[in-house]
């Protein structure tokens, strides 16, 4: 494979020395490592090959792979998550976290400033938080396979969105048509602007002929069902 290559891959993310899961996109390994979760839909996921989807060693490793290839590949911190950095790790007062109502539980998640920390310990008047990424300073072992290699620029649209939204490939619809990538989700929800410019940016760069995107909402009563008209 090469950069700018759309790729649909299935993995199993481990910590090298414990083994430990810490991200799958295959059923079957969730459940036989007792890491399942109903809520997470596991399916391949769309990848833009050295577009910075995946970390650095892992898209290393893709470049170096055939559609159909499966491959076993140790990533050391610094092409992961890199190394834990000392200065991460803050003390903040107490006092914050009362006035936010939040009981500063050693072990648990909070996030300040939009950075997600963990707590470490909560001793006089001090809470000290890693905000250090959870896999910083840890060697990966992913089981990574390209399933397929997508070549088609509406597919390719589609799985941009799916990548960034996190939806369900089924539920986005893209098409092309002069130049322009048109984008219609069928979700209930609103697609915030910030969201709606990463993923046009994204498709610009990556989508070989689309110069421009288009976002079209699309409404319909509940549950599919005409509503009916009031009576007069």
């Amino acid at each position: 494979m090469k950069s700018g290559d759309f790729v649909s891959i299935d993995y199993v993310g481990r910590v090298k020395d414990s083994g430990e899961i810490f991200d799958s996109t295959m059923e079957e390994a969730a459940k036989k490592e007792n890491v399942y979760d109903p809520k997470i839909s596991y399916r391949p996921i769309s990848v833009v090959i050295d577009a910075n989807f995946v970390i650095k060693g892992l898209d290393d490793a893709l470049m170096q792979m055939k559609v159909g290839e499966r491959k076993v590949v140790v990533i050391e911190p610094k092409d992961a998550f890199g190394e834990r950095n000392p200065e991460y790790v803050r003390a903040v007062p107490a006092s914050n976290f009362k006035n936010e109502r939040i009981d500063p539980t050693p072990g648990s998640w909070v996030t300040i400033n939009n950075v997600r920390g963990k707590i470490l310990s909560a001793d006089g008047g001090r809470i000290r938080i890693d905000f250090n990424h959870p896999l910083a300073g840890k060697k990966l072992e992913y089981d990574v396979k390209i399933v397929k290699e997508i070549t088609d620029a509406a597919e390719q649209t589609a799985s941009v969105v799916s990548y960034i939204t996190g939806l369900e490939p089924e539920r986005v619809h893209a098409s092309i048509k002069e130049r322009e990538a048109e984008i219609k989700i069928d979700a209930k929800r609103e697609m915030p602007p910030n969201m709606k410019k990463r993923i046009a940016d994204l498709e610009i760069k990556w989508v070989k002929g689309v110069e421009k995107v288009r976002f079209v909402d699309e409404y319909a009563a509940d549950d599919g069902k005409k509503a009916e008209k009031p009576a007069e």
